[in-house]
């Protein structure tokens, strides 16, 4: 790939007049095939993901300064810290990935505000989300274009070079993107296929579809720092897992364009089960206890969210056993969560108004 930081203009102009430049990131839905964008799989079998996203987003904020300091806010993680851009490199946790971004970008003199519809760790996406959103704002305040797919690119390239954080490249695709994708992913390339879903048969997913959260976050880069070694070792059961869900996600692309529910159900369940062969903390006893009373309770198949180890369970249900499978899931303490797809992707727009502090 060409290095995205010869996408990144060298110098950051702040806008003449003070304004507010907003952006959103929408979360995502993975059916299928993660685990297979994780390096060195796709490099050298391979990957493909079966992803969606949905009305649940990571929000920016960006203000100028009279100054060139940096303010950062983050309403996730409880954060409010101001210092100057010759400072950076001594930042954790967030900030860290906020100090990246800036760096990138070359940028000073801004306030920074932040914060997601959904905790980090919690499967969707949430932290690739906000990357995408910090980078689409601070271009469209800079008066820079970039395309979705730089965008994208620049977002992996930040989160898995920059800050050396071992994860994926699904979720900086489907927040940049947005929709329905089949996103393929091979040693040089990656390609998004937007698919073609009616609005009957996406209504009829949605009703067939259930999002519950399980109570817990994890460190997502723990759990797939154990399935990258085992696909450097050559593990037979890691390797056969990914080269199965590869296949799977193909049939449930095909599923889903033939909106072929039940089966589509029973494909996610094999696919949960393949999952658990990628590293040992990808599941619990609480997880199997609540997947499998949504299962006893009439669920055709379902899965952990994200990297596994805690936060959402997606599950597909007949219509008829939705209210059983939900009473199942908050005996167990489930948090059932509403939701709709979204179709479009990152947003970024502009508000002349200083409601910052109103």
């Amino acid at each position: 790939m060409i290095p995205a930081s010869t996408k990144v203009p060298r110098t950051f102009e702040a806008p003449q007049r003070q304004h507010l430049v907003r952006s959103r990131a929408p979360l995502r839905i993975s059916f299928c095939g993660g685990g297979t964008d994780v390096s060195p799989y796709p490099e050298r079998f391979g990957g493909c993901v079966l992803s969606c996203t949905i009305n649940k987003y990571a929000y920016v904020t960006l203000r100028s300064r009279d100054d060139s300091q940096i303010a950062i806010r983050s309403l996730d993680y409880g954060i409010e810290v101001t210092y100057d851009p010759s400072d950076l490199g001594n930042a954790s946790g967030q900030l860290k990935l906020v100090e990246a971004i800036v760096r990138r970008f070359n940028a000073s003199g801004l306030d920074i505000f932040m914060h997601s519809d959904a905790p980090p760790g919690s499967g969707l996406g949430s932290s690739s989300a906000m990357i995408v959103a910090l980078c689409a704002a601070l271009a469209r305040y800079g008066g820079h274009e970039i395309s979705t797919y730089d965008l994208a690119e620049l977002a992996y390239e930040i989160e898995r070079d920059d800050l050396a954080i071992t994860g994926g490249m699904q979720d900086q695709y489907a927040a940049a993107f947005g929709g329905f994708n089949f996103i393929e992913f091979g040693a040089k390339s990656v390609t998004v296929n937007p698919l073609r879903i009616g609005e009957d048969a996406l209504n009829e997913l949605h009703y067939h579809l259930m999002l519950c959260y399980t109570g817990g976050t994890r460190v997502s880069s723990n759990i797939l720092t154990e399935q990258t070694q085992r696909v450097q070792d050559g593990n037979e059961a890691a390797l056969e897992a990914l080269h199965r869900m590869r296949d799977l996600t193909l049939d449930l692309k095909r599923l889903l364009l033939r909106s072929q529910l039940p089966k589509l159900g029973a494909t996610l369940h094999e696919a949960w089960l393949c999952k658990r062969d990628l590293a040992s903390s990808i599941t619990n006893a609480q997880i199997d206890a609540m997947y499998e009373a949504a299962r006893n309770a009439g669920a055709w198949g379902g899965k952990i969210l994200g990297a596994g180890g805690g936060g959402y369970l997606l599950v597909a249900v007949p219509f008829r056993r939705r209210s059983d499978v939900a009473h199942a899931l908050e005996s167990f303490g489930g948090k059932m969560t509403e939701f709709q797809f979204d179709t479009g992707g990152v947003r970024t727009w502009t508000a002349a108004e200083d409601t910052w502090g109103a």
